[in-house]
Protein backbone atom coordinates (compact mmCIF):
# COMPACT_ATOMS: atom_id res chain seq x y z
CA UNK A 1 0.00 0.00 0.00
CA UNK A 2 2.65 2.59 0.93
CA UNK A 3 4.58 1.36 -2.18
CA UNK A 4 1.56 2.58 -4.34
CA UNK A 5 1.24 5.94 -2.66
CA UNK A 6 4.84 6.06 -3.10
CA UNK A 7 4.14 5.09 -6.66
CA UNK A 8 1.31 7.88 -6.82
CA UNK A 9 3.60 10.87 -5.76
CA UNK A 10 6.29 10.07 -7.95
CA UNK A 11 4.03 9.54 -11.20
CA UNK A 12 2.20 13.42 -9.75
CA UNK A 13 5.24 14.96 -9.60
CA UNK A 14 6.68 13.62 -12.99
CA UNK A 15 3.11 15.36 -14.55
CA UNK A 16 3.91 18.56 -12.51
CA UNK A 17 7.36 19.18 -13.55
CA UNK A 18 6.88 18.34 -17.23
CA UNK A 19 3.99 20.78 -17.43
CA UNK A 20 6.09 23.31 -15.87
CA UNK A 21 9.08 22.68 -18.42
CA UNK A 22 6.76 22.66 -21.42
CA UNK A 23 4.91 26.12 -20.77
CA UNK A 24 8.26 27.54 -19.78
CA UNK A 25 9.88 26.47 -23.27
CA UNK A 26 6.93 27.55 -25.27
CA UNK A 27 6.81 30.96 -23.34
CA UNK A 28 10.25 31.00 -23.18
CA UNK A 29 10.61 30.46 -27.39
CA UNK A 30 7.34 32.91 -27.31
CA UNK A 31 9.33 35.52 -26.13
CA UNK A 32 12.18 35.50 -28.13
CA UNK A 33 10.14 35.69 -31.34
CA UNK A 34 8.13 38.68 -30.10
CA UNK A 35 11.68 39.88 -29.76
CA UNK A 36 12.67 39.09 -32.91
CA UNK A 37 9.22 40.27 -34.76
CA UNK A 38 8.96 43.79 -33.12
CA UNK A 39 12.92 44.76 -32.92
CA UNK A 40 13.35 46.93 -36.09
CA UNK A 41 9.82 47.93 -35.99
CA UNK A 42 9.70 49.62 -32.57
CA UNK A 43 12.97 51.11 -33.25
CA UNK A 44 11.39 52.86 -36.15
CA UNK A 45 8.02 53.48 -34.72
CA UNK A 46 9.18 54.11 -30.94
CA UNK A 47 12.46 54.51 -31.29
CA UNK A 48 13.16 51.81 -28.20
CA UNK A 49 13.88 48.53 -29.93
CA UNK A 50 12.10 46.19 -26.94
CA UNK A 51 8.65 48.54 -26.34
CA UNK A 52 6.75 45.69 -26.96
CA UNK A 53 8.89 42.96 -25.25
CA UNK A 54 9.28 45.17 -22.45
CA UNK A 55 5.21 44.88 -22.56
CA UNK A 56 4.69 41.85 -22.68
CA UNK A 57 6.90 41.16 -19.71
CA UNK A 58 5.87 43.39 -17.78
CA UNK A 59 1.49 43.14 -18.29
CA UNK A 60 1.86 39.55 -19.40
CA UNK A 61 4.86 37.62 -18.33
CA UNK A 62 4.86 38.95 -15.19
CA UNK A 63 1.23 38.66 -14.07
CA UNK A 64 1.14 35.19 -15.68
CA UNK A 65 4.28 33.83 -13.53
CA UNK A 66 1.62 34.86 -10.29
CA UNK A 67 -1.16 33.62 -11.61
CA UNK A 68 0.94 30.15 -12.79
CA UNK A 69 2.04 29.81 -8.86
CA UNK A 70 -1.46 30.93 -7.69
CA UNK A 71 -2.98 27.97 -9.86
CA UNK A 72 -0.30 25.44 -8.89
CA UNK A 73 -0.41 25.83 -5.26
CA UNK A 74 -4.29 26.56 -4.94
CA UNK A 75 -6.39 23.63 -4.47
CA UNK A 76 -8.04 23.53 -7.87
CA UNK A 77 -11.61 22.46 -6.87
CA UNK A 78 -11.76 26.03 -4.93
CA UNK A 79 -11.72 27.19 -8.80
CA UNK A 80 -15.30 25.24 -8.88
CA UNK A 81 -17.06 26.99 -6.21
CA UNK A 82 -15.95 30.13 -7.34
CA UNK A 83 -16.99 29.46 -11.06
CA UNK A 84 -20.08 31.75 -11.30
CA UNK A 85 -18.79 34.93 -9.83
CA UNK A 86 -15.88 34.29 -12.21
CA UNK A 87 -17.95 33.97 -15.09
CA UNK A 88 -19.89 37.26 -14.39
CA UNK A 89 -17.00 38.87 -14.14
CA UNK A 90 -16.03 37.48 -17.78
CA UNK A 91 -19.17 38.47 -19.07
CA UNK A 92 -19.06 41.72 -17.49
CA UNK A 93 -15.65 42.31 -19.23
CA UNK A 94 -16.65 42.13 -22.80
CA UNK A 95 -19.51 44.03 -21.91
CA UNK A 96 -17.38 46.92 -20.87
CA UNK A 97 -15.80 46.91 -24.33
CA UNK A 98 -19.00 48.74 -25.46
CA UNK A 99 -19.31 51.44 -22.59
CA UNK A 100 -17.02 54.62 -22.66
CA UNK A 101 -14.17 52.27 -21.23
CA UNK A 102 -13.80 50.40 -24.19
CA UNK A 103 -11.31 51.21 -27.17
CA UNK A 104 -12.14 50.70 -30.88
CA UNK A 105 -8.97 50.06 -32.99
CA UNK A 106 -9.67 48.64 -36.81
CA UNK A 107 -13.67 48.70 -36.38
CA UNK A 108 -13.75 46.70 -33.33
CA UNK A 109 -14.08 46.99 -29.95
CA UNK A 110 -11.85 44.48 -27.90
CA UNK A 111 -10.80 46.24 -25.26
CA UNK A 112 -10.51 48.14 -22.54
CA UNK A 113 -8.72 51.10 -20.81
CA UNK A 114 -8.71 52.02 -17.25
CA UNK A 115 -5.87 54.96 -16.63
CA UNK A 116 -3.00 53.94 -18.12
CA UNK A 117 -4.00 50.06 -17.85
CA UNK A 118 -5.42 48.14 -20.87
CA UNK A 119 -6.72 44.18 -21.93
CA UNK A 120 -8.87 41.95 -23.71
CA UNK A 121 -11.76 40.81 -21.38
CA UNK A 122 -12.51 38.28 -24.05
CA UNK A 123 -9.25 36.57 -23.22
CA UNK A 124 -10.39 36.34 -19.59
CA UNK A 125 -13.39 34.84 -20.78
CA UNK A 126 -11.67 32.03 -22.10
CA UNK A 127 -10.68 31.26 -19.00
CA UNK A 128 -13.90 32.06 -17.24
CA UNK A 129 -15.95 29.55 -19.24
CA UNK A 130 -14.12 26.22 -18.91
CA UNK A 131 -14.22 26.59 -15.34
CA UNK A 132 -17.94 27.58 -15.29
CA UNK A 133 -18.30 24.76 -17.74
CA UNK A 134 -16.41 22.28 -15.26
CA UNK A 135 -18.32 23.28 -12.46
CA UNK A 136 -22.03 22.92 -14.19
CA UNK A 137 -21.20 19.82 -15.98
CA UNK A 138 -19.46 18.51 -12.54
CA UNK A 139 -22.55 18.37 -11.14
CA UNK A 140 -24.21 14.86 -10.57
CA UNK A 141 -27.35 14.00 -12.07
CA UNK A 142 -27.36 16.45 -14.45
CA UNK A 143 -26.76 14.42 -17.55
CA UNK A 144 -29.39 12.03 -16.95
CA UNK A 145 -32.99 11.66 -17.77
CA UNK A 146 -35.01 15.15 -18.39
CA UNK A 147 -32.21 16.70 -15.84
CA UNK A 148 -29.90 16.70 -18.91
CA UNK A 149 -32.27 19.13 -21.05
CA UNK A 150 -33.42 21.37 -17.87
CA UNK A 151 -30.22 21.45 -16.05
CA UNK A 152 -27.63 21.01 -18.80
CA UNK A 153 -28.43 21.24 -21.98
CA UNK A 154 -30.47 24.43 -21.80
CA UNK A 155 -28.18 26.30 -19.51
CA UNK A 156 -25.13 25.51 -22.07
CA UNK A 157 -27.12 26.90 -24.76
CA UNK A 158 -28.06 30.12 -22.96
CA UNK A 159 -24.49 31.00 -21.66
CA UNK A 160 -22.94 30.14 -25.15
CA UNK A 161 -25.15 31.92 -27.08
CA UNK A 162 -24.89 34.88 -24.81
CA UNK A 163 -20.81 35.09 -25.30
CA UNK A 164 -21.34 34.07 -28.86
CA UNK A 165 -24.06 36.85 -29.58
CA UNK A 166 -21.19 39.26 -27.28
CA UNK A 167 -18.40 38.02 -29.08
CA UNK A 168 -19.77 38.49 -32.77
CA UNK A 169 -20.70 42.05 -31.84
CA UNK A 170 -17.34 43.14 -30.74
CA UNK A 171 -16.82 41.65 -33.80
CA UNK A 172 -14.09 38.89 -32.69
CA UNK A 173 -15.26 35.83 -34.80
CA UNK A 174 -12.09 33.76 -34.26
CA UNK A 175 -12.64 34.18 -30.21
CA UNK A 176 -15.99 33.51 -30.22
CA UNK A 177 -15.01 29.56 -32.14
CA UNK A 178 -12.33 28.90 -29.95
CA UNK A 179 -14.58 29.74 -26.84
CA UNK A 180 -17.74 27.92 -28.13
CA UNK A 181 -15.18 25.33 -29.47
CA UNK A 182 -13.97 24.17 -26.67
CA UNK A 183 -17.36 24.51 -24.47
CA UNK A 184 -18.76 21.48 -26.88
CA UNK A 185 -15.90 19.74 -26.44
CA UNK A 186 -16.10 20.12 -21.75
CA UNK A 187 -20.19 19.04 -23.16
CA UNK A 188 -19.30 15.91 -25.34
CA UNK A 189 -16.66 14.53 -22.79
CA UNK A 190 -19.03 15.36 -19.53
CA UNK A 191 -21.51 12.74 -21.21
CA UNK A 192 -23.94 14.31 -22.85
CA UNK A 193 -26.34 12.70 -25.80
CA UNK A 194 -25.33 12.87 -28.92
CA UNK A 195 -28.39 14.59 -30.15
CA UNK A 196 -28.06 17.44 -27.96
CA UNK A 197 -24.31 17.80 -29.24
CA UNK A 198 -26.18 17.22 -33.29
CA UNK A 199 -28.43 20.15 -32.27
CA UNK A 200 -26.01 22.75 -30.76
CA UNK A 201 -23.74 22.10 -34.13
CA UNK A 202 -26.67 22.72 -36.41
CA UNK A 203 -28.15 25.98 -34.84
CA UNK A 204 -23.61 27.06 -34.33
CA UNK A 205 -23.74 26.37 -38.52
CA UNK A 206 -26.78 28.23 -39.06
CA UNK A 207 -26.27 31.45 -37.19
CA UNK A 208 -22.22 31.34 -38.16
CA UNK A 209 -23.06 31.01 -41.95
CA UNK A 210 -25.91 33.83 -41.26
CA UNK A 211 -23.37 36.05 -40.12
CA UNK A 212 -20.66 35.58 -42.98
CA UNK A 213 -23.21 36.63 -45.16
CA UNK A 214 -25.20 39.51 -43.14
CA UNK A 215 -21.41 40.79 -42.73
CA UNK A 216 -19.05 41.57 -45.89
CA UNK A 217 -16.34 41.49 -44.42
CA UNK A 218 -16.29 38.12 -43.91
CA UNK A 219 -18.31 36.99 -46.36
CA UNK A 220 -15.00 38.63 -48.14
CA UNK A 221 -12.59 36.61 -45.98
CA UNK A 222 -14.03 33.25 -47.38
CA UNK A 223 -14.41 33.96 -50.62
CA UNK A 224 -10.64 34.89 -49.99
CA UNK A 225 -10.04 31.73 -48.46
CA UNK A 226 -11.72 29.82 -51.57
CA UNK A 227 -9.81 31.50 -54.28
CA UNK A 228 -6.27 32.30 -52.67
CA UNK A 229 -4.76 33.22 -55.84
CA UNK A 230 -6.91 36.55 -56.62
CA UNK A 231 -6.70 39.85 -55.20
CA UNK A 232 -3.31 39.20 -53.99
CA UNK A 233 -2.79 42.94 -53.30
CA UNK A 234 -6.26 43.11 -51.52
CA UNK A 235 -7.57 40.84 -49.31
CA UNK A 236 -5.49 37.90 -49.80
CA UNK A 237 -2.40 40.13 -49.27
CA UNK A 238 -1.54 39.05 -45.55
CA UNK A 239 -2.00 35.53 -46.81
CA UNK A 240 -0.05 35.42 -49.77
CA UNK A 241 3.08 37.26 -47.78
CA UNK A 242 2.70 34.61 -44.72
CA UNK A 243 3.02 31.68 -47.23
CA UNK A 244 6.09 33.45 -49.11
CA UNK A 245 7.64 33.94 -45.46
CA UNK A 246 7.00 30.15 -44.71
CA UNK A 247 8.56 29.18 -48.11
CA UNK A 248 11.66 31.28 -47.80
CA UNK A 249 12.42 29.31 -44.55
CA UNK A 250 12.68 26.34 -45.95
CA UNK A 251 14.60 23.12 -44.38
CA UNK A 252 16.40 25.33 -41.43
CA UNK A 253 15.49 29.28 -41.71
CA UNK A 254 17.47 32.44 -42.31
CA UNK A 255 18.32 32.69 -38.77
CA UNK A 256 16.69 34.22 -35.87
CA UNK A 257 16.45 38.20 -36.64
CA UNK A 258 17.51 37.70 -40.15
CA UNK A 259 13.16 37.46 -41.76
CA UNK A 260 13.01 40.37 -43.78
CA UNK A 261 9.23 39.95 -44.50
CA UNK A 262 8.31 40.99 -41.15
CA UNK A 263 8.66 44.35 -41.40
CA UNK A 264 8.67 45.02 -45.41
CA UNK A 265 5.66 42.69 -45.90
CA UNK A 266 4.11 41.10 -43.41
CA UNK A 267 1.10 42.49 -41.73
CA UNK A 268 0.73 42.15 -37.83
CA UNK A 269 4.16 40.20 -37.70
CA UNK A 270 3.85 40.15 -33.38
CA UNK A 271 0.53 39.08 -33.06
CA UNK A 272 -1.87 37.59 -35.83
CA UNK A 273 1.13 36.83 -38.10
CA UNK A 274 4.16 35.55 -36.00
CA UNK A 275 3.72 31.65 -37.41
CA UNK A 276 5.07 32.52 -40.84
CA UNK A 277 8.38 34.77 -39.00
CA UNK A 278 9.22 31.82 -36.96
CA UNK A 279 8.73 29.52 -39.91
CA UNK A 280 10.87 32.21 -41.92
CA UNK A 281 13.44 32.31 -39.08
CA UNK A 282 13.26 28.21 -38.21
CA UNK A 283 12.44 26.59 -41.37
CA UNK A 284 10.68 23.06 -41.36
CA UNK A 285 12.74 22.19 -38.24
CA UNK A 286 12.32 25.09 -36.26
CA UNK A 287 8.00 24.84 -36.83
CA UNK A 288 7.74 21.00 -36.48
CA UNK A 289 9.76 21.41 -32.91
CA UNK A 290 7.28 24.04 -31.70
CA UNK A 291 4.41 21.72 -33.14
CA UNK A 292 5.72 18.89 -31.13
CA UNK A 293 6.14 21.15 -27.64
CA UNK A 294 2.46 21.95 -28.20
CA UNK A 295 1.27 18.60 -29.21
CA UNK A 296 3.12 17.35 -26.00
CA UNK A 297 1.28 20.04 -23.49
CA UNK A 298 -1.94 19.00 -25.04
CA UNK A 299 -1.20 15.26 -24.70
CA UNK A 300 0.29 16.04 -21.05
CA UNK A 301 -3.26 17.59 -19.92
CA UNK A 302 -5.17 14.81 -21.03
CA UNK A 303 -3.15 12.25 -19.19
CA UNK A 304 -3.97 14.67 -16.31
CA UNK A 305 -7.56 14.72 -17.43
CA UNK A 306 -7.85 10.54 -17.66
CA UNK A 307 -5.83 10.64 -14.06
CA UNK A 308 -8.14 13.03 -11.94
CA UNK A 309 -9.80 11.78 -9.61
CA UNK A 310 -13.07 13.93 -9.71
CA UNK A 311 -15.04 15.38 -12.61
CA UNK A 312 -13.82 19.53 -12.31
CA UNK A 313 -10.72 18.56 -12.49
CA UNK A 314 -11.03 16.38 -15.78
CA UNK A 315 -13.17 18.35 -17.50
CA UNK A 316 -10.99 21.48 -17.11
CA UNK A 317 -7.87 19.63 -17.95
CA UNK A 318 -9.73 18.70 -21.25
CA UNK A 319 -11.57 22.57 -21.42
CA UNK A 320 -7.81 23.79 -21.39
CA UNK A 321 -6.58 21.23 -23.61
CA UNK A 322 -9.15 21.95 -25.88
CA UNK A 323 -8.50 25.61 -25.95
CA UNK A 324 -5.31 25.71 -26.72
CA UNK A 325 -5.58 23.37 -29.80
CA UNK A 326 -8.20 24.96 -31.37
CA UNK A 327 -6.47 28.32 -31.21
CA UNK A 328 -3.30 26.94 -31.96
CA UNK A 329 -4.36 25.30 -35.14
CA UNK A 330 -6.97 28.06 -36.52
CA UNK A 331 -3.36 30.74 -36.38
CA UNK A 332 -1.25 27.96 -37.64
CA UNK A 333 -4.08 27.29 -40.88
CA UNK A 334 -4.77 30.77 -41.58
CA UNK A 335 -1.26 31.29 -41.64
CA UNK A 336 -0.72 28.27 -43.62
CA UNK A 337 -3.89 28.84 -46.22
CA UNK A 338 -5.75 26.02 -44.76
CA UNK A 339 -8.26 28.50 -42.74
CA UNK A 340 -9.74 31.99 -43.15
CA UNK A 341 -8.10 34.51 -41.83
CA UNK A 342 -9.79 35.33 -38.72
CA UNK A 343 -6.97 37.27 -36.17
CA UNK A 344 -6.34 34.42 -33.97
CA UNK A 345 -2.92 35.14 -31.60
CA UNK A 346 -0.59 31.94 -30.91
CA UNK A 347 -0.93 30.40 -26.94
CA UNK A 348 1.97 31.53 -25.44
CA UNK A 349 3.67 33.31 -28.18
CA UNK A 350 2.23 36.27 -30.30
CA UNK A 351 1.65 39.51 -28.43
CA UNK A 352 -1.24 40.31 -25.94
CA UNK A 353 -0.64 40.11 -22.17
CA UNK A 354 -3.66 39.76 -21.28
CA UNK A 355 -3.68 36.17 -22.65
CA UNK A 356 -0.41 35.13 -22.09
CA UNK A 357 -1.51 35.52 -18.15
CA UNK A 358 -4.14 33.47 -19.37
CA UNK A 359 -2.66 30.92 -20.56
CA UNK A 360 0.02 30.22 -17.95
CA UNK A 361 -2.89 31.09 -14.99
CA UNK A 362 -5.00 27.90 -16.86
CA UNK A 363 -1.67 25.76 -17.05
CA UNK A 364 -1.02 26.48 -13.52
CA UNK A 365 -4.68 25.27 -12.59
CA UNK A 366 -3.80 22.14 -14.79
CA UNK A 367 -0.75 21.37 -12.95
CA UNK A 368 -2.67 22.09 -9.13
CA UNK A 369 -4.88 19.22 -10.90
CA UNK A 370 -1.55 16.70 -11.37
CA UNK A 371 -0.58 17.67 -8.00
CA UNK A 372 -4.09 17.43 -6.27
CA UNK A 373 -6.09 15.07 -8.74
Amino acid sequence: MALGIHKGLRVRAREEYIVLVLVGFITIFGLAMLGSASFDLDKIKFNDTYYHLKHQIIYGLSFGVVGFFIGSRLYYRYWEKLSVPIMILGLLGVVLTFSSLGIEANGASRWIRIGSWSTQPSEFLKLAFVIYLSALFAKKGLLYGRNEFKYSFIPFLVVTGLIGGLLFTQPSTGTAVIVLGSGLCIYLVSGARLRYIGVTLILGAIVLIGLIYATPYRLERVKSFLSPESNIEGSNYQLNQALNAIGSGGMWGVGYGHSTTKYKYLPEPIGDSIFAVIAEEFGFVGTVTLLAAFTLLVIRFLIISSRASDKFGKLFAIGSASLITIQAVMHIGANSGLLPLTGVPLPFISYGGTSLAVFLTMSGIVRSIAKYG
